[in-house]
């Protein structure tokens, strides 16, 4: 027997389930499926103990440029005034403080240009520059021990949101049902997927699905299932495993370190749990790893199956790893997951967020930590920033590194009006009601509402 369905989205992280939400509650697109290889949503990257539980505004990020914050705090506006609207009672975000500190005159000097030159105070109006005494009425343990005769200078917001990006997918996906179009399949693996004249045909561990047009948003699997297709063939993947260390109730916010220059991962941070204050994390750190999800070896042979071991994947990956600054730093993480040694040489990372941390206090998070995808451009033999979309023939894939989360409303706005065009106009999206009941409920400072 098969399903047959107007569309299709294979995933069931924070991507797919915002998606599978935009197209249900907002278009009158008359049957989706949502398919996902776990028994639930939610299970891999969305997970909380697999983030940062950040979400991206891009006023604390140093590695954003102006224009790449302006694009990615359009998106994270509407994922705020979602949670604002969906969760009074804050289950699945909470807002704290948040700021990217500055330790010496050459850091101090970086922050207070990127605040007054760089445009970044007049982007982010509750954005403030503070220095030690208000940092230290914020976060004591930041100031606590360090040298008074350090310089030091904070980005600071009160306007942090907190993130489970696992519970907030389920709410999505609770959304979703409610809708008499939807179908959600869990503990179904796509096997192979084909086109047909009318669209494709998935082949199911729970058997056929058939679409119109379809949706990938499986994390690392995207790229997999478009080479599949025949897409993507200048694309593989620098899979990066990111871990935390765990300690007791130091922080009541977050508290970021000022992002290494030409490196695509997030700076090492300190924060305090979504659901726990009184556990503080300090991470990621990013370790290369030859497969697609954490601590599943089934999916070593994906990524060789992505990778595709030509000369083309292998002199990418040279000329990435050769780089003076990125090469030292993929070592130095590598020790970071090493038992006796890593919390050693970790240890300086925090003590710059926290003087005061010895290393008795700190200890590697077991079961915290998930896989990133970083894309690879064979053709350029670089990195390729930020997410990666593939728009094919009725289908999208979508392989989204941070900030994909913060930005999935976003995405899932771009990706519904993409779809309008693949159905020729048989549906419409009623983007002016998915504003309304994301965006539309952001808590603006005064001076920073948009025009309507």
């Amino acid at each position: 027997m098969t399903d047959k369905y107007d569309l299709v989205i294979v995933g069931g992280g924070i991507s797919g389930a915002s998606l599978l939400y935009t197209t249900a509650k907002f278009t009158d697109i008359e049957s989706i499926a949502l398919i996902e290889k776990e028994p639930a949503v939610a299970a891999i990257n969305s997970h909380h103990t697999n983030n940062s539980q950040t979400l991206h505004f891009g006023d604390i990020e140093t590695n954003y440029t102006l224009e790449k914050a302006e694009e990615v705090k359009e998106g994270a506006e509407l994922l705020a005034g979602y949670l604002e609207n969906e969760d009074p009672d804050r289950e699945m975000h909470a807002k704290r403080s948040k700021m990217v500190l500055g330790v010496g005159d050459e850091e101090v000097e970086k922050l207070e240009q990127r605040y007054h030159e760089n445009g970044f105070g007049d982007l982010f109006a509750k954005l403030r520059p503070i220095g030690r005494d208000e940092i230290g009425e914020i976060e004591p343990k930041v100031v606590e021990g360090r040298d008074p005769d350090t310089e030091m200078l904070a980005l600071q917001t009160p306007d942090g949101y907190v993130v489970d990006y696992g519970e907030t997918t389920k709410s999505f996906v609770e959304q979703a049902r409610e809708e008499a179009t939807v179908d959600i399949k869990t503990g179904t693996a796509v096997t192979s997927v084909e086109p047909t004249p009318d669209g494709y045909t998935f082949e199911t561990s729970g058997g056929q699905v058939e679409s119109r047009a379809a949706v990938v948003a499986a994390g690392s699997h995207s790229l997999q299932m478009a080479k599949e297709l025949g897409y993507g063939k200048n694309k593989v993947l620098l899979p990066v495993a990111g871990s935390f260390f765990l300690a007791d109730d130091l922080l009541n916010g977050k508290v970021y370190t000022l992002q290494m220059k030409k490196l695509p991962f997030a700076a090492v941070h300190g924060d305090a749990d979504v659901h726990d204050q009184s556990v503080t994390r300090f991470g990621p750190t990013a370790k290369l790893v030859p497969a697609l999800e954490r601590g599943r070896l089934s999916t070593v042979s994906d990524f060789f199956d992505v990778f595709g071991l030509n000369a083309a994947s292998f002199l990418s990956y040279a000329n990435i790893l050769a780089d003076p600054i990125l090469l030292p730093y993929v070592v130095r993480n590598l020790v970071y997951d090493l038992p006796a040694v890593g919390p050693k040489q970790f240890l300086p990372h925090v003590q710059k967020v926290i003087p005061s941390v010895e290393l008795d206090d700190i200890e590697r998070a077991k079961g915290y930590g998930g896989v990133r995808p970083q894309i690879v451009d064979t053709e350029q033999r670089s990195l390729d920033m930020g997410e990666a979309k593939i728009v094919g023939k009725d289908i999208i894939f979508n392989i989204t590194p941070s900030p994909g989360a913060s930005t999935c409303l976003k995405n899932a706005m771009r990706d519904t009006h993409t779809l309008m065009d693949f159905f020729d106009g048989e549906y419409t999206f009623d983007e002016a009601a998915f504003r309304e009941e994301t965006v539309g409920n952001f808590p603006y400072a005064e001076e920073a509402v948009p025009a309507k």
